[in-house]
């Protein structure tokens, strides 16, 4: 019988990407063979994200349109967190789909009977196809923030051993990785290894050159955090913050308020001041008041990130936020973010700016594109690099001129 093929389509988060790598792994191993495009796979999987409603109409959007194209006689997987959130319901309203299937549970294929149940988590994966790799150190979430379904979907916390993780790892072979996990600070609480991040950023520094952090929940941003990011070489640090005012951080079961965090941010550069620092900010929480979003701009300039990743409030079905009172008008949300945007807009190309005519180091990810220590993958800026230079490599360059977000070296 001859080989059949696969096709992935992925959405949303870094985590998801994680996931759709270990799938493909999975079918590998059962002789499943990629595709050349959606429309000659014998199975198309889309890994759907859930997180807000934009992020749910671009899944729905993906599935019709592969639907559409997919071959006769193909079978069109739904999975993901779309899947783990509405299943059944999403299957009744997407009658183009054969299947729809939560992580772990048995998906029906065509040539074989079915990829058997399975812990993705911790399925093995393929080397990495690029210079850099994401980790996935643990799945779920025990916070109960207001805006937020994933733990209704996802589950409670349920960390990786260690020993499973550096051997991902090694396996992946990558000059950087970046590990990630809804709530990656907290890796390890659920087996009473509390801290257990630190000891483990230092094993994974061993085995990469580069190894970077995403999503950091500020009340467990220690110093001990902070240093072992810091002694890694890349002192990048991804603050989850969503605000500065400290009653609706209180509205959001947030901890924290934007003094607090500024304290940490000036400490943090004061001990590494080649530091990069990000966060993410949710504009139009229910109850924001003006004063609340002008907090968060004054916070803003002074705090000075070099990224921000700003957010319209998504109302949420079976969130706290849902039942709460002061819900924002939409045309007022969209005129505080557009604020907000340009404020941040300003800041970082004044950043990037001052950057003209220093050396750094880059890791070239492809072709004439690479990334120093202050650039995470696929979410920020990159370098533009001499198309000359060897992929997988790292070089020195010298910043010529910013364009944007990005900077164009030699």
């Amino acid at each position: 019988m001859a080989t059949q093929s696969y096709w992935v389509e992925t959405l949303g988060c870094p985590k998801n990407e994680v996931d759709s790598a270990k799938l493909i792994g999975q079918l590998e191993a059962d002789g499943y063979a990629p595709a050349s495009s959606s429309a000659d796979a014998d199975v198309v999987v889309v890994n759907t994200c859930a997180f807000i409603d934009a992020a749910r109409q671009e899944s729905i959007d993906t599935v019709i349109a592969l639907g559409e194209t997919k071959r006769d006689g193909a079978r069109l997987v739904v999975t993901g967190c779309m899947a783990e959130r509405y299943g059944s319901e999403l299957s009744d309203a997407l009658p183009e789909v054969d299947q729809v299937a939560g992580f772990g549970v048995a998906v029906t294929l065509g040539r074989t009977s079915a990829i058997p149940s399975f812990d993705l988590l911790n399925l093995p994966r393929p080397k990495s196809p690029r210079p850099w790799a994401y980790v996935k150190v643990a799945e779920g979430c025990d916070r109960n923030c207001g805006f937020c379904a994933i733990p209704s979907f996802r589950g409670k916390q349920r960390s990786r051993t260690p020993a499973s993780i550096l051997e991902e790892v090694e396996a992946l072979e990558a000059r950087e990785i970046v590990l990630v996990a809804q709530d990656l600070a907290s890796y390890g609480n659920d087996i009473d290894d509390r801290r257990a991040i630190i000891p483990l950023v230092a094993e994974v520094a061993k085995r990469t050159d580069r190894v970077r952090l995403l999503y950091l929940y500020p009340s467990d941003l220690t110093d001990g955090l902070i240093d072992v990011i810091g002694a890694t070489g890349v002192p990048y640090y991804d603050l989850s913050l969503q605000h500065a005012s400290a009653p609706l951080l209180k509205r959001m079961r947030r901890w924290g308020n934007g003094d607090k965090f500024l304290t940490r941010i000036n400490d943090i550069r004061a001990r590494y001041p080649d530091a990069t620092i990000r966060s993410n900010f949710i504009v139009g929480y229910p109850g924001e008041t003006e004063a609340d979003h002008d907090t968060l701009l004054s916070f803003m300039r002074d705090a000075q990130f070099d990224w921000v990743g700003l957010f319209a409030y998504s109302r949420e079905e079976g969130t706290h936020a849902d039942t709460q009172d002061g819900h924002i008008d939409a045309g007022l949300i969209k005129e505080r973010l557009a604020e907000a945007s340009e404020l941040q807009d300003t800041i970082t190309f004044t950043r990037r700016a001052a950057l003209v005519g220093t050396s750094m180091q880059v890791l070239v990810d492809e072709q004439g594109v690479g990334r120093s220590h202050r650039e995470a993958p696929e979410i920020d800026g990159v370098v533009r690099v001499p198309d000359a230079l060897p992929v997988g490599t790292f070089q020195t360059v010298t910043v010529d001129a910013v364009a944007g977000v990005d900077l164009e070296a030699s």
